[in-house]
């Protein structure tokens, strides 16, 4: 990322080319997936900003080295260096295809895929969106009070987006099929986090 010149572009960066930067030492890549997916797996050396706090400011840059953003499948790298251009950057490098192209070109990760295979928020999505079909569904068939369901999810989405904090998420991670990648989760992110 770089704030000289007068063109702004957003610029796809190929994984084999990345993994050249990333042999030379030239590179700083900026993954802006939520803490739980950045746990899990992630490119060796990355450092975790979510999508909501990539600003100009808070994205790590060094003299002499390039800085790739890069997320799960390009989205939200691509959604983040939106945000940098119209923050003031005027050339942003992100992974194009994100993880996932990484991983297809046999480009080595640290961490565990989650055994699930759907991040904490994936999964939150998927419940949320099946009980509040169910619960219209049967009320509008069996019986109206079904809708109160539809109605609990809604506050509950709510509340989580004003107060940061989802209770699914919450109960979703103590599931079997999360609790095993979540240990690790927490110990990688927090050394992620603080290096």
């Amino acid at each position: 990322m770089t704030n000289q010149g007068t063109t702004e572009s957003i610029q796809a960066v190929p994984a084999e080319t990345l993994r050249l930067w990333v042999d030379e030492g030239s590179v700083v890549i900026v993954d802006v997936r939520e803490p739980d997916e950045f746990g899990t797996e992630r490119i060796a050396g990355a450092r975790l900003v979510p999508l909501e706090q990539v600003y100009a400011s808070s994205v790590p840059t060094e003299s002499g080295r390039r800085t790739v953003l890069c997320c799960r499948s390009g989205n939200r790298s691509g959604m983040a260096a939106e945000k940098l251009i119209r923050d003031g950057a005027t050339e942003v490098l992100h992974l194009e295809g994100g993880l996932k192209a990484w991983t297809a070109a046999g480009l080595p990760t640290v961490g565990r895929p989650s055994s699930s295979g759907l991040s904490i928020m994936r999964q939150v999505q998927i419940t949320v969106g099946l009980l509040v079909m169910v619960a219209i569904a049967i009320g509008a068939f069996v019986s109206p009070w079904f809708l109160l369901l539809a109605g609990f999810c809604g506050a509950g989405l709510f509340f989580a987006g004003i107060s940061g904090t989802c209770g699914l998420a919450v109960v979703l991670k103590m599931m079997p099929w999360n609790r095993c990648a979540s240990v690790e989760q927490q110990a990688s992110t927090r050394a992620a986090c603080c290096s």
